[in-house]
C-alpha cells in the first residue's frame, strides 16, 4: 500500500473552530406584553370612568401612564395591521377586513408580506415571540388545513401561537389552533372551561418554559382575548352581579361615566355629553320587559370584561412572582370602540335573526337565563354600546370618536413614570410599533409611517411629533391635523359626494360636540384636501362602501365553481369559510358507513357522521338509538328528521337531500328528504333553512366537538364529541346549482361577525 499526503487544513489540528455570535437584543431590553381587547369602548375600563371592575388594569394605570388621545382604525383587522406594522392599514393591504380581497392594493385582506411586523423585527433582534388569542390578519378562506400559512402567526414572526384565526369564536367551544394545527379545546362549559382562562394558562406556560430555557432572553407577547366581542359569555355569578348595577340604564350610565372621567382627568372639566346616537331611545321610553332584557345583555358584556381582567391579574401576578413585572412593558388597549352590530334591541342568539328567524322581545325575555351561556350568541343594543363609548359619538366602524378613540394604559416601572399620570396628545395605533421600538432599543423598519410617542410618555411636557392622521372605513372618513379633525359619516349606497363633512377643534372639543364646519369653512376645505392627499398616498382609493358584493365576490372566487366536497374519515376540523356553502340552495349530503357486527339497536353505532356549527346554529347528521337523525338547527331551534326504522347492521350509504323552494307566497323554504341506500325514508317541510349563514363555527367528520349542534344525549347540555360508533369511510357534499343569496343580508351578517 502507498500512502498519500493530505491537503493542508484537512484535519482539526490545523483548523481553529469558530461559531457565529448568537443574535441578542440590546442589553437590558425589556419584555413586551401587548393586551389587545376587542370592541371595548373608551369608557369601559375602571380607570377610564367605568363601574365595571377592572382592578388589574386600574393597578397598571395607577403605576404607569394613560393616554387619553389614543386612536385606532374603527375595526379589528385594520387596527391589528397598523399595530403590528407601524404603518397605515390601507398601505399594507388591510383596508377593511381580513375576510375578503377586493382586488385593489389597499384591500387585499392580508398584511403585505413586505411590511415587517413587530414580531418579525423583534424576532430578528433576538426576541422570542408568543401570540395568544385572536389573529384575524389573513383571508379566512386561507384558514383551512392547506393554508397557505405564510399569513398565519408563525408565518409572520411568532414562535408559538395558541388562539383563533377568525374574527370571533365561542368562549366555551372555541375553534382553537396551536401553532399551525387545529386542536380540540381541553374542556367545555360543563367542565368549567372558558377560553380566556385557557389563554392565560397557555401564556403562563409559554413564559415558564421560556424562563426555563433562556431566562436572559426577552420575549414579546401579544395577548388578544375575545372580550368584549360577541358572543358575550362569562360565569353566571358575574352576570348576576352586573345585572343589578345596570338597571340604571344607559342614560344614567353615560352621565355617571362622564362625571367620573372628569374627576379622573380623562376628559376636561366642562365636557358635555352629545345627544344620543341616531335611533337610540331614552332608557325611560322602553318598556319594563325591554329594560329587563337590555340590562341582562349589558350584564353579560360587563361580566366578560371583568372576567378577562381577572385572567389578566394572573398574568401580572406571574410576572411579579418571577421578578419580571418591573422590566416588562405592558400595554393595554382596545382595537376599536364598542360595537353597533347588536342593533337597537340586541340579541340573545344572533344566529336566528341572520337566517330570517325573528327573535321577538317575548322570546328574549324567556331566555334571560341563557344569556352569556353556551347556547347563546349575545350582543348588546345600541344604547349600551353608546354608553360604553362615553362621551364619544357613534360606534365601531365609524370614524367619529366612538369608533376610533380608545383607552390606553402603559406600565413599565423600570423605564416610564409610575405616577398614574395621563397624557392628552393625539396618538394613533400606527404609532405604537415605533414607540415600542424606541422603548426597547431596537431599530424599526425603514418604512414606518407611525411616529413614536415615547418622549410624550416619559415627559408630560414633551410635544408630540405627530402632525396628521387620516381615517377611512367603509366610506366613513376623517382627518386629524394639528389639533383639528374633519369627519364625514357615510350612509352605504349613497353618493360619496353627498356626505356632509363636520369640523371639530379636537384639542378643546374632545368628543366632537361643536361642529365648526360653517364658521371655519376654509379650514374644513383645506383639511378635506389633506384627506385626499393622504388617501392617494396610502392606497385608500378607490372608495368602496359595498359590504355584500365584496363578501359574495370573495366566496365565489374561492369556491371557483366547486360543487363537490369529499371528506374522508380522519380529516381535521374545517373552518366555516372553507366548508361547503349550503346557504339558500339545494344540496345533498351522503355518507358511506359500515355497521356490520354492531348492536345498532342497542346504540353501538350511535354518534355523529358530520356536523357543521354549534348549539346556536348549524346542521348534523348522526345516529341515535340506532336511527338516522338529521338536525337542521336554525338559531338554536332544532328541526329533527328521524328515520322510522333502526338502521340495518350492514354497509350503507345514508344521507340527506335539501330541495330549496321559492314559490311566491309560499312559506316553505325547503324540503328535507332522508336517504338510506337511495331510498327516501322520511321527509320534512320547513320554513327555516340556511338563508344567509350556516354558522361561524366549522365542520367536523365523525364527531362534533365543543358546544354541539344537536343535543345528542337529550341532556340539554349540547356536549360532545359524540364520536360515531360505526365505521365511517367518507362524507360527500354535493351543491346544487340553484343558490339565490340575498347579498345585502349576507353583508349585514358578516359585519356582525367582525
Amino acid at each position: 500500500m502507498t500512502s498519500r499526503p493530505l491537503r493542508p487544513g484537512a484535519t482539526i489540528s490545523e483548523v481553529t473552530p469558530s461559531w457565529p455570535e448568537p443574535v441578542r437584543p440590546p442589553a437590558g431590553a425589556p419584555n413586551v406584553l401587548v393586551v389587545l381587547f376587542d370592541d371595548v369602548g373608551f369608557a369601559d375600563f375602571g380607570c377610564f370612568g367605568s363601574e365595571v371592575a377592572t382592578p388589574t388594569i386600574d393597578r397598571l394605570a395607577a403605576g404607569g401612564v394613560r393616554m387619553t388621545g389614543f386612536h385606532t382604525t374603527a375595526m379589528c383587522s385594520t387596527t391589528r395591521a397598523a399595530l403590528f406594522t407601524g404603518r397605515n392599514h390601507h398601505s399594507v393591504g388591510m383596508g377593511c377586513l381580513a375576510n375578503f380581497d377586493s382586488g385593489y392594493p389597499g384591500y387585499r385582506g392580508r398584511v403585505d408580506p413586505s411590511a415587517p411586523m413587530l414580531s418579525e423585527v423583534l424576532g430578528a433582534a433576538g426576541y422570542r415571540n408568543y401570540m395568544l388569542g385572536k389573529w384575524h390578519l389573513t383571508n379566512l378562506t386561507d384558514s383551512g388545513p392547506t393554508g397557505p400559512f405564510d399569513g398565519w402567526p408563525l408565518g409572520r414572526g411568532f414562535h408559538r401561537f395558541y388562539g383563533f384565526l377568525d374574527a370571533e369564536t365561542d368562549q366555551y367551544s372555541p375553534e382553537l389552533m396551536r401553532d399551525n394545527s387545529p386542536i380540540t379545546a381541553p374542556g367545555d362549559h360543563s367542565t368549567g372551561y372558558h377560553l380566556t382562562d385557557d389563554l392565560a394558562d397557555q401564556a403562563i406556560a409559554m413564559w415558564s418554559s421560556h424562563e426555563a430555557a433562556d431566562p436572559d432572553l426577552p420575549w414579546f407577547t401579544m395577548f388578544a382575548p375575545g372580550a368584549c366581542h360577541a358572543p358575550h359569555q362569562a360565569p353566571v355569578e358575574l352576570i348576576d352581579h352586573y345585572d343589578e348595577i345596570f338597571t340604571k340604564g344607559w342614560d344614567a350610565t353615560r352621565a355617571d361615566r362622564l362625571a367620573r372621567q372628569i374627576e379622573l382627568g380623562i376628559v376636561p372639566a366642562g365636557t358635555e355629553l352629545p345627544d344620543r346616537n341616531p335611533m337610540v331611545q331614552a332608557w325611560a321610553d322602553h318598556t319594563d320587559d325591554e329594560r329587563r332584557v337590555f340590562t341582562r345583555l349589558m350584564a353579560a358584556y360587563a361580566a366578560m370584561l371583568d372576567h378577562t381582567d381577572r385572567q389578566l391579574a394572573r398574568l401580572v401576578d406571574h410576572l411579579e412572582a418571577t421578578g419580571q413585572l418591573d422590566d416588562t412593558v405592558i400595554v393595554v388597549t382596545s382595537d376599536n370602540g364598542s360595537s353597533q352590530e347588536g342593533g337597537p334591541n340586541g340579541f340573545v342568539n344572533a344566529m336566528g335573526p341572520y337566517n330570517g328567524r325573528r327573535e321577538p322581545m317575548e322570546e328574549k325575555l324567556e331566555r334571560l337565563a341563557d344569556i352569556g351561556g353556551p347556547d347563546s350568541h349575545t350582543n348588546i343594543p345600541w344604547g349600551w354600546a353608546m354608553a360604553a363609548n362615553t362621551p364619544l359619538k357613534r360606534y365601531k366602524q365609524n370614524t367619529h370618536g366612538g369608533g376610533v378613540r380608545d383607552p390606553f394604559v402603559i406600565h413599565w416601572p423600570n423605564g416610564l413614570p409610575t405616577d398614574g399620570s395621563t397624557r392628552s396628545p393625539f396618538a394613533h395605533v400606527s404609532d405604537l410599533a415605533p414607540t415600542l421600538y424606541d422603548l426597547v432599543g431596537v431599530p424599526g423598519s425603514d418604512e414606518l409611517e407611525g411616529v413614536s410617542f415615547a418622549e410624550v410618555l416619559r415627559d408630560p411636557a414633551a410635544a408630540s411629533g405627530k402632525r396628521r392622521q387620516y381615517f377611512e372605513m367603509f366610506g366613513h372618513r376623517g382627518i386629524w391635523a394639528d389639533g383639528w379633525k374633519a369627519v364625514a359619516y357615510h350612509q352605504p349606497g349613497t353618493p360619496f359626494a353627498d356626505d356632509q363633512w363636520e369640523l371639530y377643534h379636537l384639542d378643546v372639543d374632545v368628543n366632537e360636540v361643536h361642529d365648526l364646519a360653517t364658521t371655519e369653512a376654509d379650514r374644513l376645505d383645506a383639511l378635506i384636501e389633506v384627506w385626499w392627499d393622504e388617501a392617494e398616498a396610502n392606497n385608500v382609493l378607490p372608495l368602496d362602501d359595498r359590504f355584500a358584493e365584496r363578501f359574495a365576490e370573495n366566496a365565489e372566487r374561492h369556491r371557483g365553481g366547486r360543487t363537490r366536497y369529499v371528506f374522508w374519515h380522519g380529516m381535521e376540523h374545517l373552518p366555516t369559510d372553507v366548508a361547503p356553502d349550503l346557504r339558500s340552495r339545494s344540496y345533498t349530503i351522503t355518507a358511506e358507513i359500515d355497521l356490520r357486527g354492531l348492536d345498532v339497536a342497542g346504540g353501538a353505532a350511535d354518534g355523529v357522521i358530520v356536523a357543521h356549527g354549534d348549539a346556536t346554529g348549524g346542521y348534523s347528521l348522526f345516529v341515535r338509538d340506532g336511527h338516522l337523525v338529521h338536525d337542521l338547527n336554525v338559531g338554536g331551534e332544532a328541526q329533527l328528521l328521524v328515520s322510522p326504522e333502526v338502521l340495518p347492521a350492514d354497509r350503507l350509504v345514508v344521507g340527506l337531500r335539501m330541495d330549496r323552494r321559492q314559490e311566491p307566497f309560499e312559506p316553505v323554504k325547503g324540503i328535507a328528504t332522508m336517504l338510506v341506500d337511495g331510498a327516501e325514508v322520511a321527509t320534512m317541510a320547513t320554513d327555516r333553512t340556511f338563508f344567509v349563514m350556516v354558522s361561524w363555527s366549522g365542520l367536523d367528520v365523525g364527531l362534533d366537538r365543543g358546544t354541539t349542534v344537536s343535543d345528542y344525549d337529550r341532556s340539554g347540555r349540547h356536549v360532545g364529541p359524540a364520536t360515531f360508533g360505526g365505521r365511517l369511510r367518507r362524507v360527500i357534499v354535493d351543491l346544487h346549482d340553484d343558490q339565490a343569496l340575498d347579498h345585502d343580508a349576507v353583508g349585514a351578517a358578516e359585519m356582525a361577525r367582525e
